[in-house]
């Protein structure tokens, strides 16, 4: 595992954790961060990154939002444990040479962070994109960045992974995320306790 945080356009791979109904009202800039992981879906499907979707005890806690385009998803992947990397998913990243995983959702200090760990000790680079997780409480967000950067995970945001998936300006789909950032993204309150 490389400590310089760099990315593989073709062994990455995009999640996007329990990004449901039932919680858009407990989650503190749950707008904000949907309209991020938006961009990274979008991403997705330009860049033909895999997108790999949980949810929740979605019985009781519904689908992902529509405002989050998931139509690209290899799978949507109910689940009751809090980690992402169920079975089948470690099962798809190990037999298509995935190695750099690129994660987003909720709650940063519950699921998110018990799929860091699982990833982590399993060999996968981790890049957590700052910008795109949230939790009810915003110390448990911001304790939670911070350990993942203490155990080796890549703490970034939503824009600065976008160019560093393209890398230069001549890539083919550089216009397109260029299009997909143009726009100032929305501010989840991160500068000013980072």
């Amino acid at each position: 595992m490389s400590c310089f945080g760099d990315i593989e356009l073709d062994k990455t791979v995009l999640f996007v954790c329990d990004m449901q109904e039932k919680f858009r009202a407990a989650i503190e800039y749950f707008e904000e961060i949907a309209l991020i992981i938006n961009r990274l879906t979008s991403a997705s499907r330009i860049l033909d990154i895999p997108l790999i979707v949980t949810e929740q005890y979605p019985q009781g806690l519904g689908k992902t939002i529509p405002e989050i385009d998931i139509e690209n998803a290899i799978n949507v992947f109910p689940k009751t444990k809090f980690s992402m990397l169920l079975p089948e998913v470690e099962s798809f990243l190990f037999q298509n040479g995935k190695r750099h995983i690129i994660l987003c959702g909720i709650e940063t200090h519950v699921c998110i962070q018990q799929t860091v760990i699982d990833l982590l000790k399993k060999g996968f680079e981790v890049h957590v994109v700052a910008d795109a997780v949230s939790s009810r409480n915003q110390t448990d967000r911001l304790i939670a960045l911070e350990r993942f950067r203490q155990i080796g995970a890549i703490v970034t945001t939503c824009e600065a992974i976008l160019l560093q998936l393209v890398g230069d300006k001549n890539h083919a789909k550089f216009k397109d995320i260029q299009g997909l950032i143009k726009v100032l993204p929305p501010d989840t309150k991160l500068v000013h306790k980072l």
